[in-house]
Parts: C-alpha cells; sequence; structure tokens
C-alpha cells in the first residue's frame, strides 16, 4: 500500500504541483481585483462557500444527486451490456438499430428534458432518464465494438477443438471485451453525472444540479462553484472507482 502510494506520488506529482500553481494564480487574479469576484469567486470563497453550506450541500443536495447517477448508471449499464450483446448475435438487429442509437445522441439533452419532465413530471425518473439517454450510447458501443474484437487465431484453435458460438462468446469473445467495455464504463460512469446535472437544472427541488441554479439566480457565485467542486469531485471518485474494478478485472481475467 505504501509502495503504491509512493509510485502514484511520483507519477502525478507534477500534475499536483501544476494545480497548486494554478489555483495560486487565480487567487491571486481575483484577490487584486482582475476579476470581479461576482463572475470569479477565488477559491478560497468557495471553500468558505462550501463550509457554510456543509450541511445542506452533503446531506440533502449530493445524496439526491448521487441516487439518479446511480440508478440511471446501473439501468444504462444493464440494458447496453444487453443490447450490445443482441446486436452482435444478431446482424439483422445491429442494421435495425445502431441508426437509432447514432440518432439519439445527435439530438440536444436541452431540448429533450422538457419532454422527460412533462411524462414523468418532477420526480426522480425525469433526471434518470436523461442519465440514461446520456450514458447508455457509451456501453452499448463499447460492448458491441469489444465483442467484435475476438481473436481470430483463438476462434479457430477452440473450433477445431469442438467448440460452438456459446463457448466462443464466453471463453474468447467476452475476455477480449472487457478492456474496451470497461472503456466505455469510465465514460458513461462521467457522462451519468453530467446527465443528472441537466435533468436538476431543468426541473428539480433537490440536487447539485438544482442547488447551482438556485444560487446562480441569486447571483452567488461562490456557492455555484462549489456546487460544481462536488459534482467534478463526484464524477472523479466514481471515474476512478471503476478504474479499479478494471485493473482486478483485467488482473484476474489475464
Amino acid at each position: 500500500m505504501k509502495s503504491s502510494w509512493k509510485k502514484w506520488m511520483k507519477d502525478y506529482s507534477l500534475f499536483l504541483l501544476v494545480v497548486v500553481f494554478l489555483i495560486s494564480i487565480w487567487e491571486w487574479i481575483v484577490r487584486k481585483g482582475f476579476i470581479p469576484s461576482f463572475i470569479l469567486p477565488s477559491p478560497t470563497a468557495i471553500w468558505k462557500s462550501l463550509l457554510d453550506n456543509q450541511e445542506l450541500l452533503l446531506e440533502v443536495h449530493l445524496p439526491a444527486t448521487l441516487i439518479e447517477v446511480l440508478i440511471g448508471f446501473g439501468l444504462s449499464v444493464i440494458g447496453g451490456i444487453l443490447l450490445g450483446v443482441a446486436m452482435h448475435f444478431s446482424r439483422s438487429l445491429e442494421k435495425v438499430l445502431y441508426p437509432f442509437l447514432v440518432i439519439s445522441q445527435t439530438i440536444p439533452l436541452i431540448a429533450l428534458s422538457p419532454i422527460f419532465i412533462m411524462w414523468f413530471g418532477y420526480s426522480i425518473w425525469s433526471k434518470i432518464a436523461v442519465i440514461i439517454l446520456t450514458a447508455f450510447f457509451p456501453i452499448v458501443i463499447s460492448t458491441y465494438d469489444g465483442l467484435k474484437l475476438g481473436g481470430a487465431e483463438y476462434r479457430e484453435l477452440l473450433l477445431t477443438m469442438g467448440a460452438n458460438r456459446w463457448d466462443l462468446f464466453k471463453k474468447i469473445q467476452v475476455p477480449m471485451a472487457l478492456p474496451s467495455f470497461l472503456s466505455g464504463l469510465k465514460m458513461s460512469v462521467v457522462y451519468c453525472v453530467v446527465g443528472a446535472t441537466i435533468g436538476e437544472w431543468l426541473g428539480a427541488s433537490e440536487g447539485l444540479g438544482y442547488f447551482s441554479r438556485r444560487m446562480s439566480g441569486n447571483l452567488q457565485a461562490d456557492a455555484v462553484f462549489a456546487a460544481i467542486f462536488l459534482l467534478s469531485l463526484l464524477g472523479i471518485m466514481l471515474f476512478l472507482l471503476i478504474g479499479l474494478l478494471e485493473k482486478q478485472l483485467l488482473k484476474n481475467k489475464w
């Protein structure tokens, strides 16, 4: 554990130095009055706002957003895997559904969110619908593309040993699809945070997106940035969790 921490510090020490430098410059620019604080608050003002609103942010709004993200991500993973596998096994299904998947990503979420609110009201499901539309595509495509990578050499070897299509799928295609699939998961979980924020901006009574919209209307830029900081931190933590899962699965499979 200690060696892993040292390695991490060695690998990312330059990044941390750059972050500290940028925050210091940011603080100096705002304190000197080059940028008004109501447009860009200083890092210390953002931190103070985070502490002042910690009970509301950490006990009400952050859990609400996290629940939306986890439900939306879970449903996206289940549906994405099933659809990706179905498209892999059925060429006709792939020809029918692939264009619809692409089309779904060309429609601006900001235009669809009011429709979801009309259908589901201001309940959690309108936000989850936005999240699924955002996160579904990377999982389907990464699953489908990963399954197509099955090594021809291994495939021929197993066929000569009497393997059927299910054996090929289980022993070759699934293990070889894991890197692509897990990359799609990492993209998707970050998109979930974005989708939840958009859904909350357009219609919610709680959540970090709702809090930032309300603070923006009150011209409290420091509180808006405090919510943005938590959203960014949430996305980073979820991304790192998928990264740990990726490392464990690939280590076990290979």
